[in-house]
């Protein structure tokens, strides 16, 4: 198949070592069973974009406000984004230059804090994402960062959040998570914030694509500021966006992503997010959406029943956190074997975990990116079995051939269901 130029075996390129990689991971994509919850498959007209002219473009600014000469058609590309995320979220401004949902929360930070500000995030330890506070991160190097966690059932536990706020009074408190399975309450949250007079901001990288469908909490009405992704379970290009509803907060954002945290935006990439967007604002992305939650839910359901712990007892939303503790396999043996058994997730810390997180005692589980190629409820649960299968033998009499065999039927699964033909 030709596409784009680097689909096709017999389209030559200068720097074949390089060709032979994309070529090789395209082969992986397609016939491994993906369930890393914040990767998906991006469409062909996405990824056309994203290898479009447009980057050989520098556009420093905003539209009708740049720095070079030249910037016409690229102004285009970006304000039909903006348009089109806009509408999404169903909010009146919106960023879309971050190069990363990382980048985009560092630029959220910086238009908000200033060094040393106390905040409040969820840790990381208990299902917040690295940016969220993380000692290794400017996050948690430049900010006094102030953890919150869950309860014993696996539920945020709010009224903690309460006790953290009035006893730090911080500048910001930040809602959202890269490894919660439940529904997030905005809405207490902004009262928290509220009640001790702190930005809100939430970063929902995850859910987004379920925000959008309306399957998931929309925290546009009670947030000052929102980033996410646009990826995961958008299905657009890798990149950040940051989306507010206050004109004040927008041309600070505004000034933090260029010049603060940036330099030129990748036109490219934002010509690619428009094309996701306009993608996303179809009906059929809402009944994508669906299938995506009804396949995590599935999927964790047949886990459950398969004997295995589900943190919080279940999923609303595209992914979910297993617990391994009563199987002899570590979250970090467990994805090596996963992969060796043609399914691909990510080692993950449970909460309140007694493995350290090079180790864990869970994976973390979606089902976004086989949900695009069509998987349905049955394959999902087919999957279930798979992975109970693998992890409940591991170390057995005939492991390896087990193992072996569900590779088989790992591969079967995918040639089933094509992707990119």
């Amino acid at each position: 198949m030709t596409f784009n130029g680097y689909f096709s075996d017999g389209n030559e390129l200068a720097d074949k070592e390089v060709f032979d990689a994309i070529r090789s991971e395209l082969t992986r994509q397609q016939d491994q069973i993906e369930l890393i919850a914040s990767e998906n498959f991006a469409s062909k007209e996405v990824i056309a974009a994203l290898g479009c002219v447009m980057t050989n473009k520098y556009a420093e600014g905003y539209p009708s406000r740049r720095y070079y000469s030249g910037c016409s058609c690229v102004d285009v590309a970006e304000n039909i984004a903006i348009e089109r995320v806009c509408k999404l979220f169903n909010c009146k401004y919106a960023n879309v230059q971050p190069h990363s949902g990382a980048q985009a929360n560092l630029s959220v930070f910086y238009a908000l804090m200033s060094p040393g500000d106390t905040f409040l995030g969820m840790g990381l330890d208990m299902g917040g994402h690295l940016t969220h506070g993380a000692t290794p991160t400017i996050s948690g190097k430049w900010f006094k960062s102030i953890s919150y966690g869950i309860n014993e059932d696996g539920l945020i536990d709010y009224d903690n959040v309460q006790k953290l706020a009035e006893e730090h009074n911080p500048k910001l408190i930040l809602a959202g998570a890269s490894s919660y399975s439940r529904k997030i309450d905005f809405k207490r949250f902004r009262e928290i914030a509220d009640s001790v007079g702190a930005y809100l901001f939430v970063d929902i990288a995850h859910y987004a694509g379920l925000v959008v469908a309306g399957l998931y909490p929309s925290p546009m009405e009670h947030a000052h500021v929102v980033s996410s992704t646009t990826h995961k379970t958008l299905r657009g290009p890798r990149g950040g966006i940051i989306l507010t509803n206050d004109e004040v907060l927008a041309k600070k954002i505004n000034s933090a992503v260029f010049p603060g945290v940036q330099g030129g935006p990748q036109m490219h990439s934002i010509a690619a997010k428009a094309v996701a967007f306009g993608e996303a604002l179809r009906p059929e992305f809402k009944e994508y959406a669906k299938k995506v939650l009804e396949n995590s839910i599935a999927m964790a359901k047949r886990l459950k029943e398969n004997g295995l712990d589900i943190v919080s007892g279940k999923t609303e939303c595209h992914m979910s956190i297993v617990d391994l503790t009563k199987l002899s396999v570590t979250g970090k043996i467990a994805s090596l074997e996963l992969e060796e058994a043609g399914i691909t997730c990510n080692k993950n810390a449970i909460p309140f975990d007694k493995l350290p997180p090079t180790k864990t005692s869970g994976i973390r589980i979606g089902s976004a990116a086989m949900s695009t190629r069509n998987f349905g409820v049955s394959e999902f649960q087919k999957i279930a079995d798979m992975i109970y299968t693998v992890l409940s033998n591991y170390g057995k009499s005939g492991y390896d051939d087990l193992r072996q065999r569900v590779r088989g039927e790992a591969l079967e699964l995918c040639r089933a269901y094509p992707l990119y033909k």
